[in-house]
Order: C-alpha cells, then structure tokens, then sequence
C-alpha cells in the first residue's frame, strides 16, 4: 500500500499552496510552498520519506527564511533497513546508473575476505560500488551488512564530494574495521583489493 501524505487537517484551502499529483505539498528547492511566506518540509513536501531528509529540509528552510542563501540539492540521500543484517545504499543504484545511459562499473568487496567481519562472526555482508565506468567517479554505494546503516556516510560523503574511486582506495582505513571494506571496495575498481585475490580471467 506504502504511505500517503496527510494534509485534509491542514486548512491549505485557505491558502493558495497547491498539491502534487500525488498529493504532496509543492515545493520548490528552497522548501517554499506556492504561498511564498510557508514553507514545508518532511513527509508531507514528498520522497523520500526519511527523518534525515526532512532534517535537512528544515536546515534548508531556516536558512532561507534567515535571508541567507541555501537550496536543497542532496545528490545521495542514505537509506537503512534496519534488518539482520542490515541494508543500506545511497546515490544511483546500479540499475538507475545504467538506466541514465552512461557506462557503469559495478565495484565489489565480500566481507568474507574481511577480517573484521570473521572477529565478529558476521562474513555475510557485502559492499558495493557503482561508478562511472571512464572517470571512476562514485556515482552510488550499497553495503549489506551488520552496521551497514553507520557505513553508508562515506558513501554519502564520496558521492556529494565528487569523489573517485582513488579518493577512496588511497584514503588509508583503520585495519581490521568494516570501513575497510569501502576501501578494499573502491580497489576492486582496479583489480587489486588488498585481501582478496580477484582473477582476470572473464
């Protein structure tokens, strides 16, 4: 069924704030409504549907109602499912990158070549990449893993900061962590992850 905003307790009747088709309060990228002096963010301003989104939103909207410049123009909003393990990803998904029509390499490091993941008795989890093919730039990342959801900032942080893949392979990472495996992954980007043995063979 998934969820729909609930703005009928609102009195926008009484304003001149439209809706979107899908019932969404309309915002342009300053947080404000089509009633200039209202502004609206969270669940009820549209997707995603996320705490840390609308926090965000909330900075954006502050700023501007202060008269200082500021726009919401979040390139990789994270995602947790907070399972056993956990799933988390932000930025393009692999499917989306390759949807967009440019070339993608996928980059990806197991946790069963982890030593940390092995001490916690955790080697399920798995990070993963997803980059531009020519540029080696960080266009997504997807982690499945216990803490995945702590993990997936560098990401966040990689794909906003424009990073490449080097950015992170050269980055030394704290041994034996899981962080080590966002390293080890951006590595893969080039065949020679530390402690995994990955042939050339196609």
């Amino acid at each position: 069924m998934g969820r729909r905003p609930s703005t009928s307790q609102l009195g926008l009747e009484r304003t001149k704030i439209t809706l979107t088709s899908k019932g969404f309060i309309q915002i342009d990228r300053q947080m404000r409504t089509t009633e200039p002096n209202i502004f609206a963010i969270g669940d009820v301003a549209g997707e995603p549907m996320l705490a840390h989104k609308a926090t965000h939103e909330g900075f954006v909207a502050a700023r501007v109602i202060a008269r200082k410049q500021s726009v919401f123009d979040a390139r990789a909003i994270p995602a947790v499912v907070f399972t056993n393990p956990e799933i988390a990803w932000c930025g393009l998904t692999e499917q989306a990158a390759k949807a967009s029509g440019q070339a993608v390499k996928v980059a990806r490091f197991p946790w069963a070549a982890s030593g940390r993941a092995t001490t916690l008795g955790r080697n399920e989890g798995l990070t993963k990449l997803v980059l531009d093919a020519e540029s080696g730039r960080i266009l997504g990342m997807g982690l499945c893993g216990v803490g995945a959801g702590e993990l997936i900032a560098e990401g966040v942080l990689a794909v906003e900061m424009g990073a490449v893949a080097e950015d992170l392979a050269t980055s030394i990472h704290p041994h034996p962590t899981l962080s080590e495996t966002v390293m080890e992954a951006a590595e893969s980007f080039y065949g020679s992850p530390t402690h995994l043995f990955i042939s050339k063979r196609s």
